[in-house]
C-alpha cells in the first residue's frame, strides 16, 4: 500500500484553524482518526513544540502510520481505540486537558484501496467493511441475517436510500438461496432492482447502500453521537476542535453539538445571564466550509467534504 496516494482533506484550513491554540509549548493535538497519517505529519511539522496523540481502531493504518510518524519520536503517541474512548485513552496518558481536536470522518483511503476490506463498490471484495478487522460482524453477516425490517430501516436511516424496500425485497429473496459473501453480487443485485430513473442520478446506484452497511457494521454515528460531546469536554478553555464529516447524517449531528454548545441557554428575560447558561464553545466556521475546485480536481474524495470549527471559550460550571 503506498502512502503516496494518501491526500489529506481540506489539510491547509485544517491546520489554519487549530493553529491559534497549537502555538504555545506543550500544547497537546489530538487527531482522532489517524488513518494513513497525513494529517498528522502535517500537524507534527507545522506545530514543531506540539504534542500529538493519534487514535485509529484499525490496527493496519497504526502500523504504517507509526512508520511515517516514527521521525518525530515521543512527540507521537499512537493508540488503538475508536474515537468515543478519547476521555479513557487521556486519563491513561495522564493528560488532563488538550489544546486541539481534529476529526476526519471518511472511510480511509487504506480502506479504500486495499481491496479485501469490501468498502468499496468499484470492486469485487468480501464484504467485510470492519474498520477493526478483529472485531464485530461483517458486512456480510449484517445482509444475511438481519430481519428485513431491520435492513430497510438501515438502508433509509444511514444510507438515505429511497429505493430501500425493492433492494431489501430482492437481498432477502437472493440470500434464501445463497448467503451474500462479495460485493460484486450485491451491487449488480441492486443495479437489477432500481427503476431505471433511479439509476440515472447520484453516481453508483450501490453508493448509498454501501454507506448504510459500512455505518451499521462499525456503528460509527453511534460512536460519533458519544465522541463529538465527550471530544468537546476534553477540550481546555481557548483549545480548538475541527471536523470533516463526509455525508449529512454525521455533519448534521457535528452542526448540533457545536451549536449547542455556542447557545445561551438562559431562560428568557434574565438581566444578566448566569455563568452557567453561557456558551461554552465559540463557531469558527460560518455554516460547513467546503473544499475548493482546485482540491476537488487533485483530490476527487474531497468532494463531499464539509469542515466545521469551533472554539473551547469556558470551562462548564455545574
Amino acid at each position: 500500500m503506498s502512502q503516496t496516494r494518501h491526500v489529506p482533506v481540506m489539510l491547509q484550513r485544517c491546520l489554519d484553524l487549530l493553529a491559534p491554540a497549537l502555538a504555545e509549548p506543550g500544547a497537546v493535538v489530538v487527531d482522532c482518526t489517524l488513518g494513513l497519517g497525513g494529517h498528522s505529519e502535517a500537524l507534527l511539522s507545522a506545530f514543531p513544540s506540539a504534542r500529538l496523540i493519534a487514535l485509529d481502531r484499525d490496527k493496519e493504518a497504526l502500523r504504517l502510520s507509526g512508520e511515517r510518524l516514527a521521525p518525530f519520536g515521543d512527540r507521537a503517541t499512537l493508540v488503538h481505540a475508536v474515537y468515543d474512548e478519547l476521555p479513557e485513552v487521556l486519563e491513561r496518558l495522564s493528560v488532563p486537558r488538550v489544546q486541539g481536536i481534529l476529526f476526519d470522518l471518511g472511510v480511509s483511503s487504506m480502506q479504500l484501496d486495499e481491496a479485501d476490506r469490501g468498502f468499496a463498490y468499484a470492486q469485487d471484495a468480501p464484504l467485510d467493511m470492519r474498520m477493526d478487522q478483529t472485531t464485530g460482524i461483517s458486512a456480510a453477516e449484517v445482509l444475511n441475517t438481519y430481519p428485513p425490517g431491520e435492513l430497510v430501516r438501515i438502508l433509509r436511516a444511514y444510507g438515505e436510500e429511497k429505493q430501500a424496500k425493492r433492494i431489501v425485497s430482492a437481498v432477502v429473496r437472493e440470500r434464501d438461496g445463497e448467503p451474500f459473501s462479495n460485493s460484486a453480487r450485491l451491487v449488480a443485485l441492486i443495479r437489477d432492482a432500481l427503476p431505471q430513473a433511479a439509476k440515472r442520478t447520484g453516481g453508483n446506484p450501490a453508493k448509498r447502500t454501501f454507506q448504510a452497511l459500512r455505518i451499521e457494521v462499525n456503528g460509527e454515528l453511534t460512536v460519533l453521537e458519544r465522541a463529538i460531546p465527550a471530544a468537546v469536554k476534553t477540550l481546555a478553555v481557548d483549545g480548538r476542535i475541527a471536523v470533516l464529516a463526509y455525508h449529512s447524517l454525521e455533519d448534521r449531528l457535528v452542526k448540533h453539538v457545536f451549536s449547542a454548545g455556542a447557545a445561551n441557554t438562559a431562560p428568557h428575560g434574565l438581566p444578566v445571564v448566569p455563568e452557567r447558561y453561557q456558551p461554552r464553545l465559540k463557531l469558527l466556521t460560518r455554516g460547513a466550509e467546503l473544499p475548493t475546485e482546485e482540491e476537488i480536481a487533485e483530490n476527487r474524495r474531497a468532494a463531499p467534504a464539509r469542515l466545521r470549527g469551533a472554539q473551547r471559550i469556558r470551562e462548564d460550571v455545574l
